[in-house]
């Protein structure tokens, strides 16, 4: 299920930029000077389409399309875990599958996430997601882009993400938002 923005934003690469080519999850550069459309601009990455495909890049490298890159989470000094765990799912609602417009929250994909400290008192996340279709080429980089983003929070030593199939995953997990703005009641 491909979702496309009812308006595109023509870009030009203003630099050589790593990418993720969409649905196949498979890495590439893209050439300094590529013109496209930013399709998706969403939780501070971005999807493009370029001669017939879509791309996934990082907000990290938004530079490259001439945009701001996003700010990074912020906890206040002295953060109590209830303050740790509202970042944290903040985070992961900035996590979205680069063809659908709703975030990972949303669509239901998050089964667990748990705040946890380690012997040493560290803050460490365990995840346990899925996806909407096992046999998305996607995964491993949307495992991945949750990892990073959380990993980004100040206070969390490690993020622990867990792929899982079982419950499978259906329409039914997302919120009522997210099934009214896909039209899957």
């Amino acid at each position: 299920m491909t979702f496309y923005s009812s308006s595109s934003e023509p870009i030009t690469l203003s630099r050589d930029c790593p990418a993720v080519l969409v649905p196949l999850g498979e890495e590439v550069t893209l050439p300094a000077g590529q013109v496209g459309y930013i399709t998706q601009a969403l939780g501070g990455s971005f999807t493009v389409y370029m001669e017939g495909n879509l791309f996934r890049i990082a907000g990290a490298d938004a530079d490259a399309l001439g945009k701001d890159v996003p700010p990074l989470p912020e906890l206040p000094a002295n953060a109590a875990d209830e303050d740790v765990e509202q970042v944290l799912w903040n985070q992961l609602r900035t996590c979205f599958d680069p063809e659908i417009p709703i975030n990972i929250v949303d669509l239901g994909l998050v089964y667990e996430c748990n705040l946890r400290h380690d012997d040493e008192g560290r803050r460490r996340v365990e995840v346990k997601m899925t996806l909407t279709a096992p046999g998305c080429g996607m995964g491993e980089f949307l495992v991945e882009d949750v990892r990073t983003k959380l990993e980004l929070i100040p206070t969390i030593a490690e993020a622990d993400v867990e792929l899982v199939f079982d419950p499978p995953w259906s329409r039914h997990m997302m919120s009522e938002a997210a099934r009214l703005q896909t039209g899957m009641f």
